[in-house]
């Protein structure tokens, strides 16, 4: 504590103040290159699924009794998170 006491005593305001966004700006940096944006979770039709995928409805309804993809239902429609067909695609040779 005594170290950083002694280190301040003889540097300015705006010396401290630029070292301060200084460190900033370089933190900043880091994260920035580390950042992932996330896409807001989307439900899809089925049609808007087959059209996605480019497969027929009948296809899309076979995908779904082999549990390659989850469908969710809401009443009597059904949609599919567009995150988890995403996910199956790109898992789909593991």
């Amino acid at each position: 504590m005594m170290d950083a006491i002694t280190q301040l005593h003889g540097t300015t305001p705006e010396q401290l103040t630029e070292t301060i966004f200084k460190g900033i700006d370089e933190r900043l940096e880091g994260l920035k290159k580390d950042f992932q944006p996330r896409e807001p979770e989307e439900f899809l039709s089925r049609k808007e699924t087959a059209a996605l995928l480019k497969i027929s409805l009948v296809c899309l309804h076979d995908w779904c009794n082999k549990k390659l993809l989850k469908p969710r239902k809401f009443g009597n429609r059904t949609y599919f998170l567009r995150s988890e067909i995403n996910e199956t695609m790109l898992n789909s040779n593991t």
